[in-house]
């Protein structure tokens, strides 16, 4: 019997990026991998991504399958594309990112090769004259092929991008990114990974993350909030998930997600007033987990202390902020 090819579905929400659109699709109509479908949501765009996208699906009508819907957010889009694909795996790109050449036919390749639910590739930030900024290794630590019963310190070490991973489409059966939030990976990626027996890696860094000026200085607001609401779901889903003894890996999700990412967060909120209010959400957050201070100093991911491989400019703010919080500070004395 003739094996059929398995097929890649690629999903990318589209929302006024003309400036960027072209050097995503390209980056995708160009893969090694030719069995491949780009599912491109333009997500009510008000600028020129319409007519971008639309050259590009009559270039490509073979590869590329174009969708427009009333703009109902990043969730809602992926949402929507997940719903239209035909793909036997799933892969999200962001519209103002890019990818490499090969990244879809390794990831692939690995996927079937270890049988694996989940393959992921590391990261790097690019500025928009294509200069690397940052290279995010994912798990340096672990081999290609990882057992989740085996290696499950995985969890609470992984970076939740949906972006820089290949999803094999079961895994979307009861589940989609939670809509109306921000977020939403950290909300969705877990309770997948839990779904999840085997994963795969490449150290290979596919995926092109792009840091654009006009996102850098953003507002950050309450809707940082939604970390925590994230974490929330994720602990629920814990609960009923196999791993469910794994409590120390999901304290080290807790610690990771719901102090680390929510802090540098909020060391961009300008607001006093929100500062405060986020903060004292946070201190509520670590008092119900009964998380201690000397949990959260000694975190350590990847085999290593988190506080000492960040910036030094970092590791002094989250120092100052723990140091500003007397409930805190006590139960380290």
């Amino acid at each position: 019997m003739i094996k059929v090819p398995s097929k890649v579905s690629v999903i990318v929400p589209v929302y006024n990026v003309e400036n960027y659109l072209a050097k995503c699709l390209d980056s995708l109509v160009n893969q090694s991998l030719k069995n491949i479908e780009i599912i491109v949501v333009n997500d009510g765009s008000k600028d020129g991504s319409g007519n971008i996208i639309q050259q590009y699906a009559e270039k490509y009508p073979d590869k590329i399958k174009a969708f427009s819907k009333e703009n109902g957010g990043l969730s809602d889009a992926r949402n929507f594309g997940i719903d239209q694909a035909t793909g036997d795996y799933l892969g999200f790109v962001d519209s103002d990112d890019y990818v490499s050449k090969t990244m879809f036919e390794e990831m692939l390749t690995l996927a079937e090769k270890h049988d694996a639910e989940m393959v992921i590739c590391n990261i790097q930030k690019v500025d928009e004259g294509g200069n690397v900024t940052q290279k995010l290794t994912q798990i340096s630590n672990m081999p290609e092929k990882i057992v989740l019963e085996k290696y499950f310190s995985v969890f609470s070490d992984l970076s939740y991008f949906a972006c820089n991973k290949l999803f094999k489409k079961e895994l979307f059966i009861q589940k989609r990114f939670k809509k109306g939030v921000h977020f939403e990976d950290i909300q969705l990626i877990p309770q997948l990974l839990l779904e999840c027996k085997i994963v795969a890696q490449t150290q290979n860094f596919h995926y092109q993350y792009l840091e654009r000026i006009n996102s850098i200085t953003k507002t950050h607001n309450e809707k940082g909030l939604d970390i925590l609401k994230a974490v929330e779901d994720v602990e629920e889903f814990f609960k009923t998930s196999k791993y469910s003894s794994n409590t120390k890996e999901l304290m080290g999700f807790q610690i990771l997600e719901g102090v680390y990412t929510f802090l540098a967060y909020l060391a961009f909120v300008k607001n006093e007033t929100q500062f405060y209010k986020m903060s004292q959400e946070l201190e509520d957050f670590i008092r119900k987990r009964d998380v201690k201070m000397k949990d959260i100093l000694c975190y350590s991911r990847f085999g290593k202390n988190y506080l000492l491989s960040l910036p030094l400019k970092k590791t002094i703010f989250y120092l100052l902020f723990f140091a500003r919080q007397k409930k805190l500070i006590r139960k380290l004395l």
